[in-house]
């Protein structure tokens, strides 16, 4: 009888590096209390709880019949969905874009969030990342070995970055920054003057803009959400990631797209050219009825979102828990009552009041001293969560 050998599987330097996915743990002990039995309420994540509008399903289901779908889609995805995201930013936001030499198609828009620093960062390169912020942004800075410096985002500055506060040093080294607006994990919106000032900090430093509009039709009380892409100069000096799965409830669907500089654009292709085959032809033309048919759906579920925001600080005004509402995305940012860290004030929701909320801390070291709320399920269960909380007297 032969003895089998096992060989020794050592993982790549890159994989060791990266950061731990905590989300991953969030799940696991939600689990936990509801194999216990206990009636969780997780707003903890950022998953749409809504289906996908009935007229973009029923176009992927006729789709899905057409043979030329069947083969391989061109490597960059189909002209008609890149035309139709140039119709949407111009009808939205009034801004003119090639769709062949300025739209890449993506996987989500997640998956062109760790691209582009794969396409643009070397070893010894800085990114400037937002604190608190998506934590994906780290990933894709691990994978490329580069560093990153953290641009706080504080309540006082609208959680807006200072740029003036970066060291000039920091910044002639950096090669890349990451802007969020509507943010996440705060809900804080930015303006065009802010936009107007990082495209002026980018030119000086020679620093590539990435803005992650994920959000960029959720936003709320009559004040629609602005794309980076508006101010002057943006195209000069970086690019726009936008995303299907927030705006009309397709997150796994995975359609995102990366809008602006051509050279940057195609970097992204070329690096996506080596990575996949495009999106299933399907879900592209479902994709681009999402786009160009009514925007009724995107509406009606931005005021969705609004409502359950409301229903959410009626309750926190009831229970004596003091915040300031989001003005865009649909998360809400909460400070912690003294005596607990972000971790310790979750486990304690979770446990006691079988509530699931993200702890700052994941987002960030700035993001300590608050909590994430995600405005995913109902308002009576949104108030419910809070009422719950609220009998642990905390406040």
């Amino acid at each position: 009888m032969t003895t089998k050998q096992t060989i020794q599987i050592e993982p790549a330097i890159r994989m060791t590096g990266l950061p731990t996915q905590f989300f991953s743990t969030l799940v696991a002990k939600a689990n936990k209390q509801i194999a216990l039995g206990k009636d969780v309420i997780n707003l903890g994540q950022g998953n749409p709880d809504q289906p996908t509008p009935p007229h973009i399903v029923s176009s992927l289901q006729q789709a899905a019949a057409n043979p030329q779908y069947h083969k391989y889609p061109p490597f960059s995805g189909y002209s008609f969905l890149k035309e139709a995201i140039v119709t949407r930013y111009k009808e939205d936001y009034d801004v003119d874009l090639d769709p062949q030499t300025e739209v890449a198609i993506l996987f989500g828009g997640k998956t062109g969030l760790v691209e582009i620093s794969q396409c643009f960062l070397n070893p010894d390169d800085i990114c400037l990342v937002p604190d608190p912020g998506y934590p994906d942004y780290w990933s894709g800075v691990a994978l490329a070995g580069a560093s990153m410096h953290f641009m706080p985002l504080l309540e006082r500055n609208e959680y807006l970055p200072d740029l003036a506060a970066i060291d000039p040093d920091i910044a002639d080294k950096a090669k890349l920054m990451f802007l969020n607006y509507p943010n996440n994990p705060t809900g804080a919106t930015a303006d065009g003057a802010f936009y107007d000032e990082a495209i002026a900090y980018a030119r000086k430093h020679n620093i590539i803009v990435t803005s992650d509009f994920a959000y960029g039709t959720i936003g709320f009380d009559d004040k629609k959400p602005t794309s980076f892409l508006q101010s002057e100069g943006a195209k000069d000096v970086g690019i726009e990631f936008y995303t299907l799965s927030k705006s009309y409830n397709m997150a796994g669907w995975r359609v995102g797209f990366a809008l602006g500089n051509a050279q940057i654009i195609e970097q992204i292709n070329l690096i996506q050219d080596h990575y996949y085959c495009s999106l299933f032809g399907g879900i592209q033309e479902a994709a681009a009825v999402a786009l160009t048919s009514s925007q009724d759906c995107v509406e009606q579920l931005t005021a969705t979102y609004e409502r359950r925001r409301d229903a959410l600080f009626t309750a926190l005004d009831e229970i004596g828990w003091k915040a300031t509402k989001p003005s865009g995305s649909f998360f809400c940012w909460l400070p912690i009552p003294e005596g607990y860290t972000s971790a310790s004030f979750a486990d304690l929701l979770l446990e006691e009041a079988a509530v699931v909320v993200a702890p700052g801390h994941g987002f960030g070291t700035s993001g300590e001293g608050y909590v994430r709320l995600g405005l995913l399920t109902s308002e009576e269960r949104l108030q419910e969560a809070i009422y719950r909380i609220g009998k642990l007297n905390l406040f």
